[in-house]
């Protein structure tokens, strides 16, 4: 065992024992960042707009600080962008992580002196939590990979600006730089082609032992290593022990996955985004994700049935039950303020709090009244290809299918298969019925004639990946939707069949 896997385990144990302060007082420590975040937001502009020097309580807060998204804090940021000093935070931001919004263009979101360590430490101390539980640390010392963007940055109005995973390869710890493939060179290689290429040239002969980033484009680098050697992933990377994600549902990529790589890895989910470090996974038998409560950040949740109403319910960290999908809002230390980042989240546990991300808060499908969610599409497609074992999946998503004649209306599920199912009607028919049980709304519409059962159209290989090129989002931490509410995505996607 080298130094790195060694010194590894104490570091671990200390992180637990200073973790279980605030993970035995939830509220109390909510408390602590809500109070501290206001008086230090107090002089800023933001802060004087909303009166902070005059909000003592969380009710005072919610109506002081409506909910916003990003174009409701636009203005502010347009500030900060013009290279103003005290805008949503004290002084300057340290950087701007710019980020493709579905609906703002591209946003900018402040990441503070304060807020850094939030971003750098979640990612540190969800591999602590692992070796800590495990005792597997031999992976430190082999050669870790990190699927990313960019790391060059440029300046908007003085302050360094780039993707947030680029950001974060500033950070990585100096005893970690010598095992991080790949080079920084490489890294920076704007085209996600040429530069997959280049990171299988670095890291094909290499004693690859931790491998992170965005499932399917982990898998599209499996793909490419396979076709150039001929090799499963656990021949290419007889050493490869852990895999760690975030920013999708792992569950449709998972077998196919594990098939690539050919024996089972230990896993690790993260739940990161541009505007903080939200959540990771602390237990390898657990699918919930402990939510850090003293990392700067103050959260609220909405019960996404009230998120459209014009005064919904926000309720703390106290407040909060099992089982109930809820839309995440954030306050910060990077000047975020009644902030919905756009995720809903499912708590799995009180003692302590974990979540799992349940879908986007914007990301449905209610062309009939159905409001049917990411959550109930994957998981409809997760219990269909148990019962159909030869199914391996690449990529898909759902849109509606308005017709003008009464009941000829349907969801088209637009499906890239790696390997499809022999009988298509078999499968699409389950598929159904699956999500019938999940949504009673769809059910409903189902019995009703009201809609048609869902219609699969599979995709030729390669759809996606070209889909995403031709948008100018292949690779890094860009996602494809899984439900939209109009034909954009599912138009796209034809239009690339068809040429």
């Amino acid at each position: 065992m080298g130094v790195k896997a060694l010194l590894s385990k104490p570091l671990a144990a200390y992180m637990h024992r200073k973790h279980q302060n605030w993970i035995d007082n939830p509220v109390e420590a909510q408390q602590t960042i809500f109070k501290h975040i206001l008086k230090k937001a107090q002089p800023t502009r933001f802060g004087r707009d909303h009166g902070f020097a005059s909000i003592k309580s969380h009710a005072d807060f919610v109506k002081a600080v409506p909910v916003r998204d990003y174009e409701g804090l636009k203005d502010y940021i347009a500030q900060v962008k013009q290279g103003e000093k005290d805008v949503l935070w004290p002084g300057k931001p340290l950087y701007l992580a710019k980020t493709s919004g579905t609906t703002s263009g591209t946003k900018y979101i402040p990441i503070s002196q304060d807020s850094i360590s939030n971003h750098i430490n979640g990612a540190r101390d969800a591999l602590l939590a692992y070796v800590y539980e495990t005792g597997q640390s031999q992976f430190l010392d082999g050669k870790l990979i990190f699927l990313s963007g960019s790391p060059i940055l440029e300046e908007v109005g003085g302050i360094h600006t780039g993707r947030l995973s680029g950001i974060a390869n500033h950070h990585v710890p100096g005893y970690l730089r010598t095992n991080q493939l790949p080079s920084y060179d490489t890294n920076c290689i704007e085209d996600w082609e040429t530069k997959l290429d280049q990171i299988i040239e670095e890291t094909i002969d290499q004693n690859m032992t931790l491998i992170s980033g965005i499932p399917p484009w982990v898998q599209m680098y499996f793909d490419k290593l396979m076709r150039q050697t001929g090799k499963q992933i656990k021949d290419i990377f007889p050493n490869f022990q852990l895999f760690v994600y975030g920013g999708v549902n792992f569950e449709p990529y998972r077998k196919k996955l594990f098939e690539s790589v050919g024996k089972q890895v230990d896993s690790i989910e993260l739940f990161p985004a541009s505007e903080g470090f939200f959540a990771y996974q602390d237990k390898q038998g657990d699918s919930g994700l402990l939510l850090l409560l003293d990392s700067g950040i103050f959260y609220e949740f909405i019960p996404t049935e009230e998120y459209f109403k014009e005064n919904p319910t926000r309720l703390t960290i106290g407040e909060v039950e099992v089982g109930v999908n809820y839309a995440l809002v954030i306050s910060s230390n990077a000047g975020l303020w009644g902030y919905s980042i756009g995720d809903t989240v499912k708590f799995t546990s009180v003692k302590p709090y974990k979540l799992i991300v349940s879908g986007r808060i914007k990301h449905f499908i209610s062309a009939f009244g159905e409001h049917v969610i990411g959550e109930e599409v994957e998981k409809a497609m997760k219990l269909t290809m148990a019962k159909f074992s030869n199914v391996e999946l690449i990529e898909f998503t759902v849109a509606p299918y308005v017709s003008q004649s009464h009941g000829q209306s349907y969801h088209e599920w637009l499906v890239e298969f790696a390997r499809a199912p022999h009988n298509m009607d078999a499968f699409a028919e389950e598929l159904d019925e699956q999500l019938q049980k999940l949504n009673s709304y769809y059910y409903d519409l189902i019995k009703g004639n009201i809609l048609k059962h869902l219609k699969i159209t599979p995709l030729p290989p390669g759809t996606f990946r070209e889909y995403m090129k031709s948008q100018g989002k292949l690779g890094g931490q860009n996602k494809v939707p899984r439900l939209s509410n109009d034909r954009q995505l599912a138009d796209g996607l034809l239009a690339i069949t068809n040429s």
